[in-house]
């Protein structure tokens, strides 16, 4: 990819996304003329962007939707399902069209018959009369218009110019982000300009000071070339004209145009970050290294000054690897909002195909999550989706005779619980039934009769995500084929992530999706169990008490207390590590967290600011494991995941 070709296909993504999302919301208000403007808007962008570029079948496809758009803007068509089709359907196109350049630099092939057709459908020409190498300057007779304009000019406007513009913008030409007065100023060789309207006035107190009513005649000494990329993308409402070379007299230190304008945003290669937040989390576990030598030399008793020097060094290296830690991981965050976004069209598309209606709601988008969570999350959740409006959302009928609204509901939320990510997606359709799951895991022999005769229902929803397992009775687009769920489980284990479901008969189904944190600087406390010191999120702690064991009752089949007013359950953090536990102490040392549990723990060792990674190999397998790093003394330590904690002692 050139140095052009690389932004157009960045950009072009994004404005097809955000196009996408104005249609769909066009489409539930067909008659917001609010959003018929920001349709028109996304489509003329587009077509601006491809017509820096010799792709005329694209830019014509862009071009008849533009002028669909322009003419339900003015009323002449109207806002249906039919037009809201075609111009998703042209979006595909031209999505599959930047897919292709990315990859190739150039359009598929084939791809002409299919714009042809795209055009047709819309209802316009072609295509608009293209620059490049299709506009070389014409053979045959100047135009009475340039000819008698150039002579009414003088001679030496006239002797000098190489090329004469008749410009008539549309009247609308404003509201699509047009400038024609603009437009002229690029021209730096101008030599002659009328302006005329292109209809009489109107009386003052009727004229409307939005539309343009002009016409733009100009002569000037720029280069065909230079002239065909100012006018490129109004190239439909102006004619361009090369002068014969005996009146063009230009010098030979033609000007050279308009220099290039200066990118408006910086697109960094992500493998380029990447390189550098390891870099960073090396000089992180660097920074502990030398916390270690400080500790020992104090304690060695080693002179007080350079103990003092050595400390101060260390947390002045602590605040600087710190700050460009935050910095190296703000670059890396994305909103998940990025994502969220890009399921409208999916469900819409899915319901339709199944004769449902399903409306998709989003909440929490905004929060950030590490680019390869962000890109990595995609995939799975779509599975989960098309599982909710395939499996989860009954028709129409069975929702009406269950009191229920025809349209199903999906909401999509994403939160931070105590240093993790949550997304999930939930449904109000009819649930999972567990002796359904029971019956299809024994007709498939995914586990022996007495086996799955003994599982309770939280082990029967687990076999859901079993490979080749499925609830469908046929095989179709969309179900059947034992692919799904599992690709859900594997998908995330990739990311260091889980999966949980919760179902009600009849109430829905949400399926809950806890990612650990990744590369990032994260403030640990450290605690002792069993002999052993593990992490936990500082976010996730609200309190450190100590309390008598007198103070600690049974409940159920664990422990309790009452910490300011409220009755807190108490896990042993050995017991639950599987770790033999120490001599208990007189007090025992409680860390609360923010899910109101508390863990008990022997003894609390201090804080450390370190880069956590996500866990790998056998501890990926661990429920209670959010990610390790390294201490000072080349100890690997294991960071607890304080919301499966919680999520235990439910």
């Amino acid at each position: 990819m050139n140095d052009l070709v690389e932004p157009f296909v960045a950009e072009a993504r994004e404005l097809i996304q955000a196009a996408t999302d104005d249609l769909l919301a066009l489409e539930a208000a067909p008659g917001d003329g609010a959003a018929v403007n920001r349709v028109f808007r996304g489509f003329h962008t587009l077509k601006g962007s491809v017509g820096l570029f010799d792709w005329p079948p694209l830019l014509a496809v862009l071009h008849a939707a533009e002028e669909s758009l322009s003419a339900a803007r003015a009323g002449a068509r109207a806002v249906d399902p039919g037009l809201i089709d075609l111009c998703l359907e042209t979006l595909d196109a031209v999505a599959r069209c930047t897919e292709a350049i990315a990859g190739s630099g150039d359009l598929p092939a084939g791809f002409s018959g299919e714009a042809a057709r795209l055009v047709a459908r819309h209802g316009g020409p072609s295509a608009p009369p293209e620059p490049g190498p299709a506009s070389a300057p014409e053979a045959g007779p100047v135009p009475d218009w340039a000819t008698a304009f150039a002579a009414a000019s003088g001679d030496a406007a006239a002797g000098l110019a190489r090329v004469a513009v008749r410009y008539r913008p549309r009247a609308d030409c404003f509201f699509a982000g047009d400038d024609p007065l603009g437009l002229v100023r690029r021209l730096p060789g101008l030599t002659a300009l009328d302006l005329a309207p292109a209809e009489p006035w109107p009386a003052p107190d009727l004229a409307d000071v939005f539309a343009c009513n002009l016409v733009v005649t100009l002569l000037t000494t720029d280069s065909r070339e230079a002239v065909d990329e100012v006018f490129r993308l109004v190239r439909d409402q102006a004619t361009i004209v090369t002068l014969p070379a005996a009146s063009a007299a230009a010098p030979s230190d033609e000007p050279a145009g308009e220099p290039a304008a200066a990118p408006r945003s910086l697109r960094v290669d992500a493998a380029r970050i990447d390189d550098l937040a390891a870099l960073v989390g090396e000089l992180v576990v660097a920074r502990n290294g030398l916390a270690h030598l400080a500790a020992r030399a104090g304690e060695a008793g080693a002179e007080a000054g350079f103990a003092r020097a050595l400390r101060e060094t260390d947390a002045r290296l602590g605040r600087l690897a710190g700050a460009l830690h935050r910095e190296v991981g703000a670059l890396r965050l994305l909103p998940l909002e990025r994502i969220f976004r890009r399921f409208a069209r999916p469900v819409r598309e899915i319901a339709r195909g199944l004769g449902k209606e399903v409306a998709l709601t989003t909440a929490g988008g905004g929060t950030g999550a590490d680019r390869a969570v962000v890109e990595g999350l995609f995939e799975p959740l779509l599975h989960v989706i098309r599982n909710a409006v395939d499996h989860g959302i009954e028709p129409a009928g069975e929702r009406r005779r269950a009191g229920k609204p025809e349209a199903g509901r999906i909401a999509l939320t994403a939160e931070r619980r105590g240093g993790t990510i949550t997304v999930s997606v939930a449904d109000d359709g009819r649930g999972i039934d567990p002796e359904r799951v029971r019956r299809r895991a024994r007709e498939r022999g995914l586990l022996p009769p007495e086996r799955l005769a003994a599982m309770d229902e939280a082990a029967l929803l687990d076999l859901i995500f079993a490979p080749g397992f499925s609830t469908a009775e046929r095989v179709g687009d969309l179900s059947g084929r034992g692919v799904g769920l599992d690709a859900v489980r594997t998908a995330l284990a990739r990311l260091g992530g889980r999966v949980a479901v919760e179902t009600r008969a009849g109430a829905g189904t949400t399926f809950r999706l806890v990612l650990p944190p990744t590369v990032a600087l994260s403030r640990l406390l450290l605690v002792e169990a069993g002999g052993e010191t593990y992490g936990l999120p500082i976010e996730a702690v609200t309190g450190i008490v100590r309390v008598a064991r007198d103070r600690l009752s049974a409940l159920g089949s664990g422990r309790a207390t009452i910490l300011r007013g409220r009755t807190v359950p108490v896990i042993g953090l050995a017991a639950r590590l599987g770790l033999p536990a120490g001599a208990p102490a007189a007090d025992a040392t409680l860390v609360v967290l923010a899910g109101g549990i508390a863990v008990e723990v022997e003894r609390v060792r201090g804080h450390l600011d370190t880069a956590v990674r996500p866990p790998s190999g056998l501890l990926a397998a661990l429920p209670d494991v959010a990610g390790t790093t390294v201490l000072g003394d080349g100890r690997v330590l294991v960071v607890l995941d304080p919301s499966a904690l919680e999520e235990g002692e439910r």
